[in-house]
């Protein structure tokens, strides 16, 4: 259903506003360089900063101009369960292929609570639903007893798992099987995730070089060993990229590499802001080494 490298899609800005012409240049840019899948509105996309209006149209523009040709996994989480059923009803209404739903932050429910939470979302709509398993920005981690619970709703299919924790693989595949989806949100460690039984990720380096993120993909799963030889070579050569994307908070400098590209500008939206001279040196750095630029 979801595999392979899926792109955590930023949210290009003009004069703070939503720029269409740039963000539907990206769409296309990514459909015609191989990318599995895209998830627009999720943390890369600036959702916080959205308002309802921009993210139903960030979801709907993507729908429109992928049109069928690879799946949209479109971010609907929040830490308010009403919100998270009305902006994940709405993404199927528009038509996308699944949801990415992160755990509820800053009120840190307990495992319960982010079972119930699930729940409500799986009980209200009709979509695949992805977990967004993100301990580091939502403070809290749900445990996989928590995940295999439910795994058993007939609505949620898998995780993006940004725990960080290798281990974490192999727990949910015990526990849950192959048939649970498990991609994951840390590019640094995609390699290795999906040598324990991951089958892709949804990453932010995609976002400017997607078909060196597309090829390792593929290779990295298959079962002829010269493709994994040749995935652990493409795992070398983004590692650069990833750490550069990282060196201050996302999605700032993956902005500034989509600016260096010609994809879009680096704007972003308060409380972030562009990244520092420093910072740009080690991007241009990273995309040269990755003939990027």
């Amino acid at each position: 259903m979801f595999k392979g490298s899926n792109v955590a899609l930023i949210t290009p800005f003009k004069n703070n506003a939503l720029d269409e012409e740039a963000y539907i240049k990206l769409i296309h840019f990514h459909i015609e360089n191989g990318t599995s899948g895209l998830v627009p509105a999720g943390t890369t996309g600036e959702s916080p900063t959205l308002s309802h209006e921009e993210h139903q149209r960030v979801i709907d523009l993507c729908v429109k101009e992928s049109n069928g040709k690879i799946p949209v996994i479109a971010g609907t989480g929040s830490n308010s369960t009403k919100e998270a059923i009305s902006l994940t009803s709405h993404a199927e209404k528009a038509g996308a292929n699944g949801a990415l739903v992160v755990t509820p932050y800053y009120n840190k429910p307990t495992q319960e609570g982010l079972y119930q939470h699930y729940k409500a979302i799986n009980d209200n709509c009709g979509i695949p639903i992805l977990i967004y398993n993100i301990p580091g920005r939502s403070v809290i981690d749900m445990s996989v007893d928590t995940m295999a619970r439910l795994f058993e709703l007939k609505n949620i299919v898998g995780v993006k798992d940004a725990t960080g924790d290798l281990d974490r693989v192999d727990q949910q595949l015990s526990k849950l099987g192959k048939d649970f989806i498990q991609l994951t949100g840390n590019d640094d460690n995609a390699f290795e995730f999906n040598k324990r039984g991951g089958v892709g990720a949804i990453s932010v380096s995609a976002n400017i070089a997607p078909k060196i993120c597309a090829d390792f993909q593929k290779f990295s799963i298959s079962k002829n060993q010269n493709e994994v030889n040749k995935a652990q070579k493409l795992d070398e050569i983004l590692q650069t990229v990833h750490n550069a994307m990282f060196v201050e908070s996302n999605p700032s400098p993956v902005k500034y590499a989509a600016k260096l590209m010609n994809l879009c500008d680096d704007a972003v939206r308060l409380p972030l802001v562009k990244v520092t001279e420093d910072t740009k040196s080690i991007i241009k750095q990273a995309l040269v080494s990755a003939k990027l630029i």
